[in-house]
């Protein structure tokens, strides 16, 4: 009994932080969302391209942070400011990705075990373990002999198609949103960073460039 119980706390806490953390990304991602675009009003051309620098700065803030939905901050600069500012958040989005990617080859490996032991999730720990001992040149393979579902070692050979369907999937805010895609996507040493640019360029691509050839088209 006393083991049964203590399997529900566990799951009790890690489904509580996961709605803590998703709860905090929807209210970041919607209050930079209204920072970035502020209300109509008649403005100067400085004051008007004062105010695009800052809702870049946000927007790649926004998209970079795990959890926090900073697509929405995007397709929001689109619709207010129309094809002109779809390069902004193409290179915007772009350089979020990069960003959150650059962050996690930092972040210590024992730090994320000394936090899914404290969730007392046994498995995930087991296998952070195994990639912190694994080589980095060899850590794809690592990554699928630690894996027993046929499907799991389907993504990881094919990870960077996976990425790209990923980042266009939505609600993927659910999943760590953009910023969370790349951070895990440069946490497990699975990612080489060129074919994971190529990957997010190629992601991200259409929307912003939907944009553009509807203006040239209209």
């Amino acid at each position: 009994m006393r083991a049964l119980l203590g399997r529900i706390w566990t799951v009790r806490r890690a489904v509580a932080l996961y709605a803590g953390v998703l709860t905090l990304g929807w209210l970041a991602g919607s209050y930079l969302r209204d920072l970035a675009i502020p209300e109509m009003r008649p403005m100067n051309e400085p004051r008007i391209h004062a105010m695009v620098m800052v809702a870049l700065v946000v927007f790649i803030v926004a998209a970079a942070i795990p959890f926090v939905p900073g697509a929405e901050v995007g397709f929001a600069l689109l619709f207010f400011f129309g094809a002109q500012a779809a390069p902004l958040v193409f290179l915007g989005m772009v350089g979020a990705m990069v960003l959150s990617y650059s962050v996690a080859k930092i972040v210590p490996i024992r730090s994320l075990i000394s936090l899914s032991n404290w969730l007392r999730l046994g498995k995930i720990t087991e296998f952070l373990r195994r990639q912190q001992a694994a080589e980095p040149q060899n850590e794809p393979k690592a990554i699928m002999q630690n894996l027993d579902n046929r499907l799991a070692r389907f993504a990881v050979k094919n990870r960077y198609l996976v990425l790209i369907i990923l980042l266009n999937t939505p609600g993927n805010s659910i999943l760590g949103g953009g910023g969370g895609l790349a951070f895990f996507a440069g946490l497990s040493n699975a990612y080489r960073f060129w074919p994971f640019l190529l990957s997010v360029v190629i992601a991200v691509a259409p929307v912003p460039l939907a944009f553009k050839i509807l203006d040239l088209a209209g």
